[in-house]
């Protein structure tokens, strides 16, 4: 860190509007609200009760029935979620449902997470099953079908991939070819890995027209020429329906066509954009049910004459995991309200409103998919340690963290693997960078500026959390400087320099989260300025501190393989001038953190 920089108070001057996609990479800390989870209304937190009371009182008590695929049993507990308005959430009102925030939709979502099997149902069916109907689908198409999907009187299912094209999902060779009537299109091709397949009335399937024209149809069940094959036998999750759906001459009228015709990529990547969103926070959940857990174990299993909870290697890994929950939180949730105050901005009366809608998710690309790989990398940490802490009993089925960790591995795989998504989140960046959608050439001018001089680096900041803020801002520095030099090296052209676009991102995914925790813990003493915050400082000094030095490590190796020499030695040293050290008491911290968690017998940070 630079000493001669004076210091300035925490809070950054606000900026107007809302930010667009990507802007944490070159904005100030406290430069825009964020939402925190202290802020949840009583209705939003009344949602929650619901469906965490309905899946603690119907789903767990059939959880063995669940995971032996019980003829029948989760479309009736999908039923009986629609009876309590669960499956409405992010259905309009004029459309049969209740139309509320991304907030509470993902606080539904993480509350429901504590059996994965039907979590994975309810989400495939809430989330990519409807979603496409309500941002796509026509006046007619919606009054069709959503009043039923919201209510649970018809289940819904998406059908992209297929046995040739998962990550390509626009190589499918599903086929579409108008008859000569001109009524319907015939469909052939068989979509896999299909999830509620074995039960869903209702199917978005992708086929290419003329086996040229990528586009989406709503297909119904009963269609003939529609089946499905048999169950697939999974490593987890196995009491959801995953099958193969077959198409044989399937016919489905032009009425059934969604969206535009040649367009159904669009569809395809904004409606999986929604999913990995919701599906790291879906993961959130399910991390903290594992940590409670293993602080429940911890606390009451003896060795050597006292609760294991004691003992330092025990202590770590509580920390590390409640750290890492606490941050996924921090991030999930200012996402949503990035989404969520973005929606408010539009006209509702706008004859373009949906489209308006789809362009707002278009636009947080980048942060869904740092939402997804973080969330289901967090989730596969905490239930791998969390198993570790219960040892021989976290390997049984006696403990439900067996489950979850079986449960937790598809995540890295469901709506794009973990690489794609960070090959997402970089080339993102780049293709808004070069239309003008985000001034991040400005940012690289006033980095070289302050490279040449370091009166003009950002100050040192004041407070319990200035050296966090330092850290991120100058985190960002290093990304944006990295960047540079990629692009001076004529590496411009991302898509064939994998390893590269893999390193950048998960810098700007450490950038989101230190940025994110930081923002969160300011938010909260200012809002509550009374409230014992320790617990929350500890977390953020915790991940920050670490972040930091992996953002400094990842841009070292990108350049150690670019140059060579005098030029590399120069570049690293700018890279170390750009990384403030943090001199923390780890072992303190985590102590202490611990030993809060164990107090309290559960993870009840705010």
């Amino acid at each position: 860190m630079e000493t001669s920089n004076p210091t300035v108070p925490l809070q950054a001057a606000r900026l107007p509007g809302n930010p667009r996609g990507g802007a944490f990479l070159i904005e100030p800390i406290g430069s825009r609200d964020i939402f925190i989870t202290g802020e949840f209304t009583s209705e939003q937190l009344a949602y929650a009760q619901t469906a965490e009371e309905f899946v603690t009182r119907e789903v767990l008590p059939r959880l063995d029935a669940i995971e032996r695929k019980e003829e029948g049993l989760v479309p009736r507990l999908l039923k009986r979620a629609g009876e309590l308005g669960l499956l409405m959430i992010d259905i309009p009102e004029r459309d049969g449902g209740l139309g509320l925030d991304k907030a509470t939709s993902m606080l539904v979502s993480e509350r429901a997470a504590k059996c994965a099997s039907f979590s994975v149902s309810w989400g495939a069916h809430t989330g990519i099953g409807t979603l496409p109907l309500v941002y796509y689908g026509t006046d007619e198409q919606r009054a069709r079908y959503l009043p039923k999907l919201a209510t649970g009187e018809m289940l819904a299912a998406y059908a992209l991939t297929e046995p040739g094209s998962g990550s390509d999902a626009t190589g499918a060779r599903t086929t579409a070819m108008l008859a000569a009537d001109g009524s319907h299109y015939v469909l052939n091709g068989v979509k896999q890995f299909i999830t509620n397949a074995g039960f869903a009335d209702l199917f978005t399937v992708f086929a290419k027209i003329d086996g040229e024209k990528f586009t989406a149809f709503l297909v119904e069940r009963a269609t003939p020429g529609v089946s499905t094959g048999p169950e697939e036998q999974k490593l987890g999750i196995k009491g959801s329906s995953t099958r193969q759906l077959i198409l044989e001459d399937a016919k489905v009228p032009i009425a059934n066509v969604l969206g535009e015709i040649g367009r159904g990529h669009k569809i395809a990547f904004n409606i999986l954009n929604v999913g990995r969103f919701k599906l790291g926070c879906g993961a959130t959940g399910a991390a903290r049910e594992c940590l409670d857990c293993a602080i429940r174990y911890a606390k009451e299993r003896t060795q050597f004459g006292r609760p294991i909870a004691s003992f330092g290697a025990i202590q770590q890994k509580l920390a590390d995991m409640a750290t890492r929950i606490f941050v996924a939180d921090a991030m999930s949730y200012r996402t949503a309200g990035l989404m969520d105050d973005a929606a408010r901005a539009l006209d509702p009366a706008a004859p373009d409103h949906q489209r308006q809608v789809v362009d707002v998710l278009d636009e947080y690309t980048i942060e869904c998919s740092i939402i997804k790989v973080f969330g289901t990398e967090c989730l596969d940490f905490v239930a791998d340690e969390a198993l570790q802490t219960l040892g021989g009993y976290g390997f049984t089925s006696d403990y439900p963290i067996e489950r979850h960790y079986r449960d937790a591995r598809i995540n890295r795989i469901f709506e794009g693997t973990n690489e794609i998504n960070r090959l997402i989140i970089p080339a993102t960046l780049m293709k808004r960078v070069a239309k003008g959608g985000l001034p991040y050439l400005r940012f690289l001018q006033q980095v070289q500026e302050e490279i040449a001089a370091v009166e003009k680096r950002p100050l040192c900041a004041l407070g319990p959390l200035g050296p966090e803020v330092q850290a991120c801002e100058m985190a960002k520095r290093v990304v944006a400087y990295t960047v540079q030099i990629m692009m001076q090296r004529e590496l411009a052209n991302l898509r064939e320099k994998q390893q590269h676009l893999m390193l950048l991102a998960d810098m700007m995914i450490d950038i989101y989260a230190m940025d994110s925790v930081t923002a969160r813990v300011l938010e909260q003493m200012r809002i509550r300025p009374d409230a014992d915050a320790a617990a929350e400082l500890d977390m953020a000094h915790i991940f920050v501190a670490s972040a930091n030095q992996r953002v400094a490590a990842h841009a070292s190796r990108l350049l150690c393989n670019e140059l060579e020499g005098e030029e590399l030695e120069r570049q690293l040293a700018t890279v170390r001038a750009f990384t403030p050290f943090i001199p923390l008491r780890t072992i303190d911290i985590k102590t202490r953190l611990a030993e809060r968690l164990v107090a309290a017998g559960r993870f009840e940070f705010v």
